[in-house]
């Protein structure tokens, strides 16, 4: 297979992903006969439908390619959209936990919600309305993303993608936990990357790569080869998501570039600066993260304080690092030559990105 064949893949496979999920949505929409759910199921489709790199779906796919599963079984883009599924419901979810009110450039769910409750003129609080509302949109997309999945033909023969799944799913819930607690108190480089490890890199990488293979009845040796590539992409993506975060900008990111900052997430990138930090830059930073009220002056200057320890170049070897050693893992597994290929091709953009 050439390399032009493998991006044609590739795209298809989003393609068929993007597919399968609208197609799953209209149904859902189309059988409600209620006007206002129907409403909140309109507004769900096009938050999940405009927007999204799809990677979950594409590594997962790519675990299945690298074990020898075919490019023609449609049951594995099923798997592939019950991921992308459970993403939507975890952004949903996490943009209720950390107030935010931009997401993929759109406004969020809640805010949404919160919006059309307004406009229709209807009693109580339209805030408290659109969170409640997103909670509940959210948590169908649990509820669905575990019915696609397991309505796979392929999940029914084989125990360990259903394992995987528990545990991906797990893992998200645990590392979101972890995430409010590092917000009350800080945190080290440490407790920071195990925040990574549950909260994205699980669910990003490692067990959507580790389900595809396990789909396709991959060997202990390769899922293992996954286990530490997959780990390893998703602690450089998250780490790559922390700079950005803090030095992106909210027409590239799609979200509020100041956040992170706002909330006091319990970065990596925040870890190394404090560490690194001297007395005076150690008070500035305590005196900016995690203020709510967080002005544009400000933020400038967090970015200037921040820059001045050095830890964007730590993160930024660090994330090197990583790349590294998942590759290595990635050439030493003995995989289908174009899985490798494009594996490699997605990990790189995972971690070398500017959205």
């Amino acid at each position: 297979m050439t390399l032009t064949d493998q991006r044609t893949e590739g795209a298809a496979v989003t393609s068929r992903v993007n597919g399968s999920l609208d197609a799953f949505l209209r149904e859902r929409i189309a059988g409600e006969n209620d006007p206002a759910a129907r409403e909140v199921l309109t507004t769900l489709r096009d938050f999940t439908m405009n927007g999204g790199k799809r990677i979950r779906p594409l590594f997962c796919y790519w675990g299945w390619r690298g074990a020898g599963g075919s490019p023609d079984d449609p049951d594995v883009i099923t798997v592939a959209a019950a991921l992308e599924l459970f993403h939507t419901a975890a952004l949903i979810h996490d943009d209720i936990i950390d107030n935010s009110d931009l997401r993929r450039g759109r406004p969020t769910i809640h805010l949404a919600l919160d919006k059309w409750h307004a406009a229709q003129g209807w009693r109580g609080e339209s805030r408290a309305f659109g969170q409640s509302g997103a909670l509940l949109t959210g948590n169908a997309c649990l509820v669905w993303s575990e019915e696609m999945f397991h309505g796979s033909p392929l999940v029914t023969r084989r125990e360990r993608a259903r394992q995987l799944f528990a545990r991906l799913r797990t893992s998200a819930v645990y590392g979101e936990f972890l995430d409010v607690v590092g917000e009350t108190r800080g945190g080290l480089l440490s407790d920071a990357l195990k925040i990574i490890r549950h909260k994205t890199a699980s669910y990003t990488v490692r067990y959507p790569l580790q389900i595809g293979g396990a789909l396709a009845g991959a060997d202990d040796a390769v899922l293992a080869a996954y286990d530490t590539f997959g780990l390893l992409v998703g602690e450089a993506f998250q780490l790559r998501d922390d700079l950005m975060g803090l030095f992106g900008t909210s027409e590239l990111t799609g979200k509020d570039a100041s956040d992170d900052a706002r909330k006091g997430k319990p970065t990596a990138l925040i870890a190394v600066a404090r560490k690194l930090a001297d007395p005076e830059q150690h008070a500035r930073l305590d005196q900016l993260y995690g203020v709510d009220q967080l002005g544009p002056d400000d933020l400038a200057e967090l970015r200037d304080v921040v820059r001045a320890t050095g830890a964007p170049a730590v993160i930024e070897q660090i994330i090197r690092d990583r790349h590294a050693g998942a590759v290595r893992a990635l050439r030493e597994a003995g995989l289908q030559a174009s899985a490798v290929t494009e594996l490699e091709s997605l990990a790189a953009a995972s971690v070398h990105r500017e959205r």
